[in-house]
Formats: C-alpha cells, sequence, structure tokens
C-alpha cells in the first residue's frame, strides 16, 4: 500500500508542476479551421467522425501547425485568448491521436512507444509541438489549464475522445464567446442523464467530479458547485456516489 501511494504522490507532483510552453510576440490565431471542421465532423451530441477527420486530415494539419507556431504570449494575451487556445488546442490534438491510431476501441488502448517508469500513459506522449517545444495533453490539461487558470469549467470542455467525457462542443472556442460556452458545456454536462442521475436526495455523478474535487471545491461544497448548473437541485444531505467510466471511443 505504501508503495502505491508513493507512486500516487510521484504522479500527481508530476503532472500539476509548471510548464514554460509559449511564444513572446505571438498573435493569436484564428479558429476558424477547427469551428469548420467540427461542425462538419462532430454532431451537436457529440458523436465524433474520426473517418471524417481523417478525409480532411490535411485541413486538421494546418490548424494544428497554426497552433504550434502561434503559442500564447502569456504578458500580451487576454485570460480569454489564452483558455480558448489551450481549450481548443487539447481537444484538436487529441483528435489528431485518434486519427493517427485509428481504429482503435479507447483512447487508453494507445500506449507509449517507450517504456517509461512512472510516466506512462496517453496523455503523457509527446506527439506535438507548441512554440517549438514537444508538448504532451497533460501538460496542457495540468500544468497550464488546471494550474495557470481559476476555472473548473475546463473540465467540462477538454475531450478525451471518451463516451463518459464532457461532449466534444461542435464549435470552437472562442475569446469573445467563451464566458457563454463554458457555461453551457457545464449546464449540458450536468444536466446530462447519460453522465449524471441527479436528483435531490440522491446523486450519482461522474467520476470527474471526484478526481478533480479540489477544482471543484475552492469556493463551497461540490453540492454547492452542481447546484450552480443543475435543473434539479440537490439537497445538502443528499447521497452521492459516482458512476463507472465508460472510455469506449466516442464515436
Amino acid at each position: 500500500m505504501k508503495v502505491i501511494l508513493t507512486f500516487a504522490l510521484f504522479l500527481f507532483n508530476l503532472s500539476c508542476g509548471t510548464s514554460d510552453l509559449g511564444q513572446q510576440g505571438s498573435v493569436p490565431p484564428s479558429h476558424a479551421i477547427w469551428q469548420e471542421l467540427l461542425q462538419k465532423h462532430v454532431t451537436p451530441a457529440g458523436k465524433v467522425s474520426y473517418k471524417g477527420f481523417i478525409q480532411d486530415k490535411q485541413k486538421l494539419q494546418t490548424y494544428l501547425d497554426l497552433l504550434s507556431n502561434n503559442a500564447p504570449d502569456r504578458g500580451k494575451w487576454s485570460k480569454q485568448e489564452q483558455l480558448a487556445y489551450w481549450i481548443n488546442a487539447y481537444n484538436a490534438f487529441t483528435v489528431k491521436l485518434i486519427i493517427d491510431h485509428y481504429p482503435v476501441k479507447s483512447i487508453r488502448d494507445i500506449k507509449p512507444k517507450v517504456n517509461i517508469p512512472v510516466v506512462n500513459t496517453v496523455w503523457h506522449i509527446e506527439f506535438f509541438k507548441i512554440g517549438g517545444k514537444p508538448a504532451s495533453l497533460d501538460e496542457i490539461e495540468h500544468k497550464i489549464l488546471r494550474k495557470e487558470f481559476d476555472e473548473p469549467r475546463i473540465h467540462f470542455a477538454i475531450n478525451c475522445a471518451s463516451f463518459s467525457c464532457p461532449i466534444l462542443l461542435n464549435e470552437a472556442f472562442v475569446p469573445e464567446k467563451l464566458e457563454s460556452q463554458l457555461d453551457r458545456v457545464a449546464r449540458q454536462f450536468i444536466n446530462d442523464p447519460q453522465r449524471n442521475r441527479i436528483a435531490a436526495d440522491k446523486a450519482e455523478i461522474s467520476q470527474i467530479f471526484s478526481w478533480f474535487q479540489e477544482d471543484f471545491t475552492k469556493k463551497g461544497s461540490l453540492i454547492d458547485f452542481l447546484n450552480q448548473y443543475s435543473k434539479v437541485k440537490i439537497k445538502p444531505n443528499a447521497k452521492i456516489s459516482h458512476l463507472e467510466y465508460n472510455w469506449a471511443l466516442n464515436e
């Protein structure tokens, strides 16, 4: 047990370090190409046509290159510009990861080519570059989005290509609409009966609320956070449990 706890603590510390991904003097790129691809290959319900993305692989690569070559300048970009960039980057590079290994039944079936002790999950694979530096999905999520922004709703915006994840929104996140988009995805996910089953006295909720509980409870209890968006208001003494996570591909 002690070995397991030590391992978990080491992994947590590694994932929650700092990131130096960025680029001075850069300008926020347009997300128009990503918007076009999402509208074409993702349904309003979040079902993704990876076969369609494969057909548009070159257009997707053009957008990814745009992201890679125009990393955020933390000193000049607004918070909204940075958040929109990192959310779109996480989602777009996740799609790239899937289509590069398609057909695959689950993102977790993709394994690193090199067996590195401790850091050995699909999210740690450095398969792309940001501002000329190798980067991974783990770095974007844990060292940038979670660490640099006090915004728990990012967990409903980034998509891990799995059924139990919040859906991949079929529109690009953009600075000028970011607040309303984050509010919408939070309400959509929390009130989705396939991913959360909420009643006043009992709530069966996503594992996401267990894995990242500290992100949701900085300003109150977890129930307080859920009640900001849930159509059904949960009582303070309601029984809370977590649903099994379905890692099947979201297609």
